[in-house]
């Protein structure tokens, strides 16, 4: 499997090639008034509004740092419940009447991203420690420079950031 490195602090971590859709420099973000600190807010990618976490923010409490290496990952995001929805349609289940719905986009706020590596999934092992309030710290791997964290960005968002990001309602109109 390929994957982005990247480090917060002095840790790296990893996010699967397969999420993401582009990698470009940081932009600036519209905030987000009363959402989590850790979303930055909303850019435009091709037109389309796309929120954006702050990985740094999330995961240590501080704001990115504005890096040369500091990039914005554009990643799929797909929520579990509709994952789980569109696997029971693909299996014939009559009662999900819900519209499939695509994968949505996210932006990732990574700093230090400078590389891209093979690691094969078996490699990956758990890590031994429970983190229930960071569900998306994966297994870890390790290399001659030490230890590697897959980020799984399909576990980043609660269900109450979800809402906020992604709700449930009609398109705007004027």
């Amino acid at each position: 499997m390929l994957f982005l490195l990247f480090e917060l602090d002095r840790d790296r971590y990893a996010l699967d090639a397969a999420d993401i859709v582009e990698v470009q420099a940081l932009t600036a973000t519209k905030s987000i008034p009363g959402a989590p600190a850790w979303v930055a807010g909303v850019t435009e990618r091709h037109g389309e509004p796309v929120p954006v976490i702050d990985l740094a923010q999330l995961a240590l409490g501080r704001p990115s740092q504005q890096w040369r290496s500091t990039r914005l990952v554009f990643v799929r995001y797909h929520d579990a419940h509709e994952a789980t929805l569109a696997s029971a349609r693909a299996a014939g289940d009559d009662e999900t009447d819900d519209v499939d719905t695509p994968a949505r986009l996210i932006g990732v706020i990574v700093e230090r991203a400078t590389q891209t590596r093979r690691i094969e999934r078996e490699q990956f092992a758990d890590s031994g420690i429970a983190t229930p309030h960071a569900r998306w710290l994966g297994p870890v791997a390790s290399d001659e420079l030490g230890l590697i964290q897959w980020i799984d960005v399909q576990q980043i968002l609660d269900d109450d950031v979800k809402a906020l990001l992604f709700p449930q309602t009609e398109p705007h109109t004027r």
